[in-house]
């Protein structure tokens, strides 16, 4: 039986790990490399390595922070960040990237991700999508994909839309239609990070993950909204999510990794538990 991943997410800024409410608000969080060896002697199943400005100052990400994680960690890491040509995805791999993510590149110029996963494959290529709720008046002139927006049924009179650019920029792309176009490119793997959800911590976004993993035959990462490990147990049994990504909750010690996949476990979620030894001795 497949078991479900805990994820912590590693934002970075600046060189410096951050987490915000909604995509802003930022606040200090640690310094990455160290941030990053701590989870993988908790016991986490991967780690995500976002630099969330990247793309937005139209800079490549930290390759040395990549490759000083590569040697303190043991677990597998995705990247994303800055990524803008299939140079950049080879030398993210090269430093030791088992995965990229790709947001804005994928977006703008969409054969990124098939030259990824022919160069590198499926399983190394990851697609990170950021959808929003906005009001449907304003998304139907901009839509790009779809003819029909796919509307939400908890707000009404909005739709999604995916963003770019650390979730500052609409493109008019429908998340539904885009997450299928990526995977039928080559995407082997979905990130799914709700901005509305996004640092709030009252729960992933059920709704959104539960259209975008019924629409696609690959895993799906959700993201956005984890307050605590009930929430990671409501979008697991209400979606078809694989994996949970989280980062407030462990990055300011609110819950560990293993007390986490403990109460997973206990609702009946298949997960890889931490070794009790491992995890007391990574405490101290």
């Amino acid at each position: 039986m497949l078991t479900h991943r805990v994820i912590p997410c590693l934002d970075v800024k600046e060189g410096r790990v951050v987490k915000g409410v909604n995509f802003v608000d930022i606040r200090d969080a640690g310094d990455p490399v160290e941030v990053a060896a701590a989870y993988d002697a908790q016991g986490a199943d991967e780690l995500v390595f976002l630099d969330i400005n990247a793309s937005h100052e139209g800079r490549g990400i930290m390759l040395d922070v990549v490759r000083q994680v590569a040697e303190r960690c043991f677990m597998p890491f995705t990247v994303g960040g800055g990524i803008r040509t299939i140079d950049d995805v080879t030398q993210l791999v090269q430093a030791g990237a088992e995965k990229v993510s790709i947001n804005t590149a994928a977006v703008l110029d969409p054969r990124i991700v098939r030259q990824t996963a022919q160069r590198f494959g499926r399983c190394a290529t990851v697609v990170n999508i950021d959808p929003k709720r906005v009001p449907v008046e304003e998304l139907v002139p901009r839509l790009k994909n779809t003819d029909t927006p796919t509307e939400s049924t908890t707000r009404p009179g909005t739709a999604f839309e995916v963003h770019t650019h650390g979730g500052r920029q609409g493109t008019g792309l429908d998340p539904i239609a885009y997450a299928r176009q990526v995977v039928e490119l080559g995407a082997g793997e979905i990130v799914l990070t709700s901005m509305d959800a996004d640092g709030v911590k009252t729960g992933y976004d059920i709704e959104i993950t539960k259209l975008i993993s019924d629409a696609v035959d690959v895993p799906v990462v959700a993201s956005g909204g984890c307050g605590n490990p009930q929430h990671m147990i409501e979008v697991l049994q209400q979606t078809r999510a694989d994996a949970v990504l989280a980062a407030s909750i462990f990055h300011y010690g609110e819950y560990s990794i293993a007390e986490t996949k403990q109460a997973m476990h206990d609702a009946g979620l298949p997960v890889r538990m931490v070794n009790a030894s491992v995890a007391d001795g990574a405490t101290r």
